[in-house]
């Protein structure tokens, strides 16, 4: 018996071998002795792993009046999404690959990088939602629950490779994909919050930077007395000194985005939630939430280590944390690992980290899903075009560039990492920077903790959002803001489950 390793075309012609199984069965067919290529999955070492199989059988062989297969139809489905230039280019090209290997499904991408949720929205009303799309966390179990995604776990576990065990990272995939025990989308990758630091910063004042290994991680004391010691005016002074000139900061020491992303992984270091997971409301208003919130926001207002909105804005006509980074106005900047995708092309030693910590080493851990819509006129295309989104040769386009971290568990291993971890050893020079493995293997999988939306969350938000504004402009406390904000929201997500 001759084994091959699955390639790329075995992968995407499973289910279409599946379909040519239908044809065949329905025309005259007669037994006969073929060799035929079949898929297993095999035990190596102690791990799975999917091969094709060459094997010789009896198999039911086509008596038609014609020599030639009839030619398949042409299905065309479409597919929407937002992102920056390197997400549309890479889009573009796993649709050319796709529509090489199956040539009777066509893919019209359809980029929508601005306003993208009301436009879908628009388009579901209208009665032309795309066939498939992305959907983001927080529209997420809204959409399922009003009917508009389709239901795909049929497929999925029926799937020898995306319905695998242990394919992807667990339990976070089923916690992100599934609504009441039935799966609607498979989530593109995963993205965390983590520290971006300009290293020749910390080597000039001689102050050790912060680690990517958990084990390590800064307690909130030490990110404090960093950041302090960082932060410098233009007379040499240090928040706290005698005449520190908070209008005339030559350097921060940090930057803290305030929404909900890297908001959450605060919340969660400090033991508390945004969503309740048993009740599925807010819980931005319990003492281990609004703490956290405080805790960014004293950054600001009492600590005077990080820029507020309009100071950082200003700031030498900066408006954004890469140049500020490059340029030593900014020593340390928590922002998502997507951003390492133009990060690391900053002209300075870039170095990564964990999120400091309040009680315990934590991050938020997320990222849009690939879902098909339920009114598709072509639900099997639909599943093929999503399924091939998990594929392996479609998360190594964007693991590559920094953009995102694997959700497949392969492709956290030293093997799979080799596909795609380029280490950065100078400015100009790879992606990765030196440890950042830990933040792959280790910190997200490990401390990451998911954020989705129950239903209704869009409404909601529009409480929450302009009390957050009050706690970062100090009109109001973290504990206040929330203790007047949450009870409304949550009456509207209470709503909102009763509709479910």
């Amino acid at each position: 018996m001759k084994k091959r390793k699955l390639t790329r075309r075995d992968f995407l012609n499973l289910s279409a071998g599946v379909a040519a199984g239908s044809f065949l069965t329905a025309c005259g067919a007669q037994p006969t002795p073929e060799k035929i290529i079949e898929t297993v999955i095999v035990e190596k070492e102690g791990e799975k792993v999917i091969e094709t199989v060459v094997v010789e059988k009896e198999v039911e062989k086509v008596v038609t009046a014609t020599a030639e297969a009839p030619v398949a139809e042409t299905i065309s489905i479409t597919f929407s999404g937002w992102g920056a230039s390197e997400e549309d280019e890479g889009v573009q090209a796993a649709i050319k690959v796709f529509e090489e290997e199956i040539p009777n499904i066509k893919v019209d991408w359809l980029h929508i990088p601005d306003n993208y949720q009301d436009k879908i929205l628009s388009m579901a009303a209208a009665g032309t939602p795309p066939d498939t799309g992305f959907v983001d966390n927080g529209a997420f179990r809204t959409y399922v629950r009003d009917g508009l995604l389709l239901d795909i776990t049929d497929m999925l576990q029926a799937d020898p490779v995306v319905g695998a065990k242990d394919y992807f990272i667990e339990p976070q995939e089923t916690d992100r994909c599934t609504y009441e025990g039935r799966w609607y989308g498979i989530g593109s990758c995963w993205v965390a919050p983590h520290v971006y630091y300009n290293a020749d910063v910390f080597e000039e004042a001689g102050i050790a930077p912060p680690s990517n290994d958990p084990a390590e991680t800064w307690d909130w004391d030490t990110l404090l007395q960093v950041a302090t010691q960082l932060t410098v005016d233009a007379n040499g002074n240090h928040p706290g000194d005698s005449g520190f000139d908070i209008n005339n900061v030559e350097r921060w020491g940090i930057h803290w985005p305030t929404w909900s992303i890297p908001l959450h992984g605060a919340i969660a270091s400090n033991g508390g939630y945004w969503i309740d997971p048993d009740t599925h409301l807010l819980a931005l208003d319990k003492p281990e939430a609004f703490e956290a919130l405080q805790a960014v926001a004293d950054l600001m207002l009492k600590h005077q280590v990080m820029p507020s909105s309009s100071v950082f804005e200003q700031a030498a006509g900066m408006a954004d944390t890469t140049q500020m980074l490059e340029t030593g106005r900014l020593a340390m900047a928590v922002d998502g690992s997507w951003a390492l995708s133009w990060m690391h092309k900053i002209q300075a030693t870039l170095g990564t980290a964990v999120l400091p910590m309040l009680k315990q080493p934590a991050t938020d851990m997320q990222a849009h899903l690939h879902c098909a819509f339920a009114a598709t006129k072509s639900p099997d295309a639909a599943w093929q075009w999503v399924r091939f989104l998990a594929t392996e040769f479609y998360q190594l386009l964007f693991l590559r560039i920094g953009l995102w971290l694997p959700s497949q568990t392969a492709l956290m291993t030293p093997e799979g990492m080799e596909k795609w971890y380029a280490l950065r050893t100078a400015p100009g020079e790879g992606v990765h920077p030196e440890g950042y493995d830990k933040i792959v293997t280790d910190y997200v999988p490990n401390y990451g903790h998911v954020l989705y939306m129950p239903p209704g969350y869009p409404k909601a938000d529009s409480i929450i959002t302009p009390a957050l504004d009050a706690i970062w402009v100090g009109d109001q406390t973290a504990e206040e803001a929330m203790a007047a904000a949450v009870p409304e929201a949550n009456a509207i997500l209470e709503a909102e489950q009763q509709r479910g």
